[in-house]
């Protein structure tokens, strides 16, 4: 399949996400337009035998005690193992699934190769940054944005892992 961004990567900056519809953790169906309905969003597409999703997921939860920005997980697995993993990380945000099952849809639709893979989605549907992996810096830059410090001084955190 190809890209959206035409060179094979994931959506990039400036370029518009397609519309999807996702059930969530209780059956329920989210669409992009209902989300960003309610403001800007990060979106974190995730696989929950990822080790750097698993490194990853604190530091979001801490990003999604904001006022400013809307955190939600887009889990590539089932919603029983979804939300096993949400217990075992103290995940509070929304999660939803983009599952095998349906063929992976916003992943596919997204570009991505490789989990975890952030999205900041504005109201007019643009993005306006995206990574793979994780990478400090791009968390620091989130965190900004929303007055939050996703990183504790006491905490080692590493400058990139790929995904």
């Amino acid at each position: 399949m190809k890209s959206p961004s035409g060179n094979g990567g994931i959506l990039g900056s400036g370029m518009h996400v397609p519309p999807f519809e996702l059930k969530d953790l209780s059956g329920n169906t989210q669409s992009l337009t209902e989300i960003l309905a309610r403001g800007p969003v990060l979106l974190a597409l995730f696989k929950v035998s990822c080790p750097v999703c698993q490194l990853t997921f604190p530091f979001l939860e801490r990003i999604a005690r904001n006022e400013a920005l809307q955190v939600i997980g887009i889990s590539q697995d089932d919603s029983k193992a979804t939300k096993a993993f949400n217990e075992r990380f103290s995940v509070s945000f929304p999660t939803l699934l983009d599952e095998g099952k349906q063929g992976y849809p916003v992943s596919n639709a997204f570009g991505i190769s490789t989990v975890p893979s952030v999205f900041i989605v504005e109201t007019d549907g643009t993005v306006s940054q995206s990574f793979a992996g994780f990478s400090k810096r791009d968390f620091e830059e989130i965190g900004k944005r929303v007055n939050v410090h996703p990183f504790r001084p006491d905490e080692y955190v590493p400058e990139f892992k790929a995904g």
